[in-house]
Order: structure tokens, then sequence, then C-alpha cells
């Protein structure tokens, strides 16, 4: 049975929140949602000899800045996560930080569970430990399901991962699940499929597309290597889904939910949406390993299949059903799939003009 619920922190104050990884993609979006909405915000950062602040460096000169704080730590650093959040005493935690690269965890695993399994079990139990309740959101994945059965994907689905990345995030789920059912902890899964914008990591697939694009449309790169053109995914767009992660930490109870825009597209669609935003029309060519992508207007190769980029296993076509996020906490998707390949584009070509 779960314990007795413990007191919460006084809501008279501004509200306080921590969130691990602010200097991800997911991290800065919720750090500039938190800061619109009055919130305290501190973040967790790697220290390291080169700084890695560019997705908020904005806000540390922007109205609100004297709201945000930031403190050095790392997610194998147990001692250390335990003082910062004892002196900041947040209200709500957002657990963002991990090896988030699914391609790098066959060749990092070691690193990928120390980082997105241990780390997790760890704030779990420095939250056992406090004398208060404080609302915890663990960034789950799509990478759970793996070759899942069924299609669309829900709460309900089994988890069956198929590369480190998921095994890991599997059993920092489960994790979550048994703390909020044993010791009554505040402790939500956000199963989040695919989520972009421009953002995202340039080793990422979606923004490897869109940046080669924008490249390629200012004459600066020739051609994009990419793995397989026939992985589905379920891309959404990032500002909205750290929408849904503020909202499942406000509902009365803590639960799972599914985060995805219920529709699929291929790395090939994705690509050609990409192109045809700047302007370029695509042939393919081949199959499989063998493919290429032409551009109509000039004929040139700008998009090549490499074989060293297959994974190991792929994922089976992963699709969400966020029903119960809709009905719940009233959260729905706006941009989805090849808009968001539309808009990444958009963003990274602007950049590059503006020099």
């Amino acid at each position: 049975m779960p314990t007795t619920r413990k007191p919460k922190l006084s809501h008279a104050e501004p509200r306080r929140a921590l969130i691990l990884g602010i200097t991800g993609q997911d991290g800065s979006y919720l750090a500039e949602l938190l800061l619109t909405k009055g919130y305290e915000v501190h973040g967790l950062v790697r220290r390291a000899s080169m700084f890695n602040r560019s997705r908020i460096e904005h806000l540390r000169t922007t109205a609100g800045s004297s709201r945000l704080s930031l403190h050095y730590s790392d997610l194998t650093d147990h001692t250390s996560l335990r003082r910062i959040i004892k002196k900041v005493a947040p209200h709500e935690i957002y657990h963002l930080a991990a090896q988030s690269h699914v391609g790098l965890s066959f060749e990092i695993p070691e690193v990928t569970c120390q980082e997105n399994a241990n780390a997790t079990l760890a704030l779990l139990e420095i939250m056992r430990d406090l004398d208060v309740s404080v609302r915890f959101y663990h960034a789950a994945s799509s990478e759970l399901f793996g070759a899942p059965a069924t299609a669309p994907q829900d709460e309900t689905t089994a988890v069956s991962p198929v590369n480190p990345y998921g095994c890991a995030k599997a059993f920092a789920a489960q994790l979550c699940r048994v703390y909020r059912s044993a010791y009554g902890l505040f402790a939500v899964n956000g199963i989040a499929y695919n989520h972009e914008s421009p953002r995202r990591g340039e080793n990422f697939v979606t923004r490897k597309i869109t940046l080669g694009a924008a490249r390629i449309k200012a004459g600066q790169q020739k051609e994009i290597a990419l793995g397989n053109l026939d992985a589905r995914r379920d891309w959404g767009w990032a500002p909205e889904y750290v929408e849904a992660m503020w909202r499942s930490l406000q509902a009365k109870t803590a639960d799972d939910y599914i985060f995805a825009t219920g529709r699929d597209c291929s790395v090939r669609e994705f690509a050609i949406a990409a192109f045809a935003e700047l302007g370029i029309g695509l042939t393919f060519k081949g199959r499989g390993k063998a493919e290429t992508a032409i551009r109509q207007d000039t004929g040139a190769v700008v998009l090549r299949v490499n074989p060293k980029f297959y994974r190991p296993l792929e994922s089976a076509t992963l699709v969400g059903n966020a029903a119960r996020a809709k009905k719940i906490l009233g959260w729905s998707p706006r941009t989805i799939g090849a808009d968001v390949a539309r808009q990444m584009a958009r963003a990274d070509y602007e950049t590059l003009a503006a020099g």
C-alpha cells in the first residue's frame, strides 16, 4: 500500500520548477513556457570545458531572467543532485536529461543505462526522502514499445523495446510506476513520441534533413547521407509537447500519458516536405540501400542512402493514441509530420540567410 502523502509545498510563494536537461530542445522550450507562467525556474547543467547554452542564452537577457537560475551537476553525481534539490525545494521536477540518441545507444549502452535508468532511480529515491511532496515528470519515450503488435499504441500497450535506449527508458518508466504505487510519489511518465523543432540536435535525422536542405538551397552543401528512408515515425512539434508536460503535473493525480499526433510519416516523406518548402522538388531513384534523391531542377543528387546509418534493429511503425491526454489534460497536437518538416526547413534557411 502507498505511504501517507507528505505535505505539499506552499503555493503562496512563486511556483518553483527544476528542469534537468534545460539546455536541450525540450528543456529550453519548457523553461520559456514556465517563465511566461510566472515560475521561478532552476535548470541543471553539466559543467564542461565549453558551455553549451545556445538554446537558453536568450532567456538570460529577457524579461523574467531574474527568475532563472542554473546549477552545475551531472546525472551520475547523485550527491550533488540531492544537494541541489534540497536547496531549490522545487514544487515540480522535470526530468528531461538523458542520452537521447537511439542509434548512439547501441554504441554507448552503458552510458545510456547510467543516464537514463540509474539516474531516474536516484531521483526517485531522493524524492522519497524529502519531507514534502514534489511533482515529478519523467520523459519516457515511444521507444518503450519497440516492436508493438498493434497500432496505434496507448498507455496499455505491452513494453517491448528493441534498442538500449528503449530498454533504459522502460526500466525508468516502470520504476516511476512502482514508486507511485508503493510510496505515493506524484510521478508521471510522459510517453512522448518523436517531437522536433529547429532546436533539435544536428545528429538527429529530422534536423539533419532540414538543415541539410537549407544548406543545399544556400549553396553551402551538396548532399545529405541518410539511413532507412522507409522508417516511419509519429512526428510532432516540440513546443506543443512541453505544454503537455506541464499540464500533466497540474492534474489531480499522477498517471502515464501518451503524447503523440496519431499519424506516421516516413523519413522519405519528411525529406520531400522539407526540400519542397525551400522550392526544391525531388525525384527518387533506386531502392533500399542504393536509393538516391535527385533535384528536379538541376539533376544533381542531393540525398543518398548510406548503409552505415541503418540501425542493427529498427523499431516497427510507432504511432501513438493520445486520447487519455486529450480527455484528462485537454491536450491535442496541432503540427504534424510534413508540417513539422516545413517549419523546421523554413527556420533553418532563414537562420542561414540572416548570417
